[in-house]
């Protein structure tokens, strides 16, 4: 039973062993000198975007090309996971906190040269309403009852009910403005209201951006940025040691970061993500909708040994979907330790004995997801579970498994903040239905109060550890490695983006 742990050991120490060898051969002395900075960034990422639009996807790399750079909300998130002014310069709220008044800044343009006023903010949050709507995030603004442009520049938002994270919520990708006559084509021609604009996209290779030259905040350091897509862990390394890459916010090979912490010529921040790293379980099928089952499964896992294995110890272990971080996260990883002899005995109290259990596990492109896959399919083996690992590629995974709900188990990382609420959502991909969680999260949408608010976030949690609802694994790392010369890169993720708004050149 052991076997299949210490073939994944061994291919991850051969994978190391390439990467290393990489980095050591761009490390010679004929790459020692390195060019001047540019006015241009190059940044690295492991996934490609489906597209460009982030009010009409799920994908986090739609986010972290266009969030900030090409598209703004009416508030934005800053790297401290605050709400700060965006298109809206200020608001009011009343005492009941049901009615929002923005005043928007004047003189904004979309970067086909038309204005931005009210009116386009009216039918971004109404967009969002529709019946046809295809927002990932519907329910984040369900809270929303009307939406009216007094004049051109002030806009009133009337809510069914206080809902605490209205202001943060508008700070997502998925309320970011749009102009009715552009935005159909947003996924392919993305016109927003950013320092940057879309020049092209070279699918399967890279976007391109340059600076929008009448932006009507502080204009960009930078005239040009490139995002690079690089899936494979070992040419995304040597492409940052060659300089062919100057930054990767999240490296897909932490085997690699103690050659880089050990050259002066990069900077290596360790930060935190809001990305929830689990094994996502369907309960439409059975015997995935017994919870003994789901039980037997979260005992058969490790967290430390999936952590150190798949992440080389970069990673919180969770004990249920919420930031350890964050200050109402319960830590309930004890709930579950690992036992494979409690896993064994609630199989048999479900009547499944050793070997007749046999499950699907459909594994997306990150490094987090295939190689914590094969220790995930090596622990439940060793409770008697057998995995059959399907490697998929992202569009496949999106249609597949998040919209199609063809798997049995999946891992994936939930990179939107706070986002417990997904397990209240009517047909979401791993199937939860339990009403009294849903109360729960009823009672927080309509709850302001930030203590309270912690209360029900702490209940919530507690509730999908009981249930097991998935296999909870650990809180991603944020390990981010760039030029050393490179200023105002996030150390931190408090929401999904690569922000390069305030990105500099330094000596």
């Amino acid at each position: 039973m052991i076997l299949p742990f210490v073939r994944h050991r061994a291919r991850h120490l051969s994978i190391a062993v390439v990467v290393l060898a990489t980095l050591a051969a761009a490390s010679l002395p004929s790459q020692s000198g390195r060019a001047a900075p540019p006015d241009a960034l190059v940044m690295g990422m492991v996934l490609e975007p489906p597209h460009l639009d982030p009010t009409a996807g799920a994908a986090g790399a739609i986010d972290e090309v266009v969030y900030a750079n090409v598209f703004e909300g009416l508030t934005r998130i800053g790297p401290d996971g605050s709400v700060e002014p965006a298109l809206a310069r200020s608001w009011e709220v009343s005492d009941d906190g049901l009615v929002y008044r923005f005043t928007l800044r004047r003189d904004v343009m979309f970067h086909d040269g038309t204005a931005f006023t009210a009116d386009d903010a009216v039918f971004s949050l109404q967009r969002i309403a529709d019946e046809d709507s295809v927002n990932a995030q519907k329910g984040l603004y369900a809270a929303i009852d009307s939406v009216a442009a007094l004049d051109g520049y002030t806009l009133v938002v009337e809510l069914k009910h206080p809902d605490g994270r209205f202001l943060f919520n508008l700070g997502w990708g998925d309320a970011v403005m749009v102009a009715p006559e552009t935005a159909d084509d947003n996924k392919t021609n993305p016109i927003g209201t950013g320092p940057f604009r879309f020049v092209r996209w070279i699918q399967g290779d890279r976007v391109e951006l340059e600076a929008y030259p009448d932006y009507w905040g502080p204009k960009p350091a930078l005239a040009r940025a490139t995002f690079r897509f690089i899936p494979d862990p070992a040419a995304s390394m040597a492409a940052l040691m060659a300089g062919d890459v100057d930054a990767y916010p999240n490296v897909p090979a932490p085997e690699a970061l103690d050659s880089f912490k050990a050259d002066d010529r990069f900077t290596v921040e360790i930060g935190t993500t809001e990305g929830e790293t689990i094994l996502s379980l369907n309960h439409r099928r059975a015997p995935l909708d017994d919870v003994r089952v789901r039980r037997a499964i979260s005992h058969a896992l490790d967290r430390r040994a999936i952590v150190d294995g798949a992440m080389f110890g970069y990673g919180t272990p969770i004990g249920s979907h919420f930031a350890p971080h964050h200050p109402a996260y319960v830590d309930l990883t004890g709930m579950y330790p690992h036992d494979p002899e409690a896993a064994k005995a609630l199989l048999a109290e479900a009547g499944i004995a050793p070997g007749d259990l046999s499950l699907t596990l459909h594994l997306p492109p990150p490094s987090y997801a295939r190689r914590g896959g094969e220790i995930v399919a090596a622990q439940l083996a060793e409770v008697g579970i057998k995995v059959e690992i399907i490697p998929v590629e992202w569009a496949q995974w999106l249609e597949q498994v998040f919209r199609g709900h063809d798997f049995d188990m999946t891992i994936v990382s939930h990179t939107e903040p706070l986002d417990i609420d997904i397990y209240a959502r009517d047909d979401y991909y791993f199937g939860y239905d339990n009403p009294a969680f849903d109360a729960v999260i009823d009672r927080l949408q309509g709850t302001a109060d930030p203590e309270a608010r912690a209360d029900l976030y702490r209940e919530a949690q507690t509730i999908l550890a009981e249930d097991a609802v998935n296999g909870f694994l650990f809180q991603l790392a944020k390990h981010g490695v760039w030029d050393a010369r490179l200023r105002g890169l996030w150390e931190n993720s408090p929401i999904q983006a690569n922000d390069i708004t305030g990105v500099s050149w330094g000596e």
